[in-house]
């Protein structure tokens, strides 16, 4: 692998984990709901299912993931069926002191970790991106170890750097919303001109 196709292929891992999917959805939908802390295990599963998908590309198994459609469509099920589930518990949810340990569910770590896996082995852009998209940027066959190693630090490091910039974002927003912060500025304003 050249420097230059490593630094094509981290370019395209960037717009691919930065466009807006289930798993960024999955990853905000967590650390809005209960921190930034509880996300890490989703993002763990989205980037355990791209490792996963990655080995699939590079030992010539792209076909049989193709193959069998049937199966990556009940897990784009348990996929959906997930984000589903969420979004209910968030909606449904009693709301959570900040201060509180309640929201961080540190019980649930491995339904996060296989939540995040599960949306991330359903995801179609994540599908096309490793069995049809990667080989234009390196000869899959001609990979040596260190090559491998390479491509799964790229895919393992900027999948969880933006994963993380998201979540912590949220989580920085929710924080924000939750305190008194915004009543006091809105209080303190002088709308007698208005």
């Amino acid at each position: 692998m050249t420097v230059e196709s490593t630094l094509a292929f981290a370019l395209a891992m960037l717009i691919l984990a930065a466009t807006p999917g289930p798993g960024v959805f999955a990853s905000l939908a967590q650390a809005l709901s209960s921190g930034f802390r509880s996300s890490i295990n989703v993002i763990a599963g989205i980037v355990i299912g791209d490792l996963i998908f990655l080995i699939l590309a590079i030992f010539g198994l792209s076909a049989v993931a193709y193959a069998l459609g049937e199966l990556f469509f009940i897990v784009k099920i348990i996929g959906g069926a997930y984000l589903i589930w969420l979004g209910y518990k968030m909606w449904t949810a009693e709301p959570v002191l900040l201060n509180s340990d309640l929201g961080v569910g540190k019980k649930n770590g491995w339904q996060r970790f296989l939540g995040g896996l599960f949306i991330t082995l359903s995801n179609p852009k994540v599908i096309l991106f490793y069995c049809g998209f990667l080989p234009t940027f390196m000869d899959l066959r001609s990979l040596a170890v260190v090559d491998i190693a390479i491509v799964g630090a790229v895919v393992v490091t900027i999948l969880s750097i933006v994963m993380m910039v998201y979540s912590y974002s949220a989580a920085r927003a929710r924080q924000l919303f939750g305190t008194n912060h915004w009543r006091e500025i809105w209080g303190n304003m002088d709308t007698s001109h208005i």
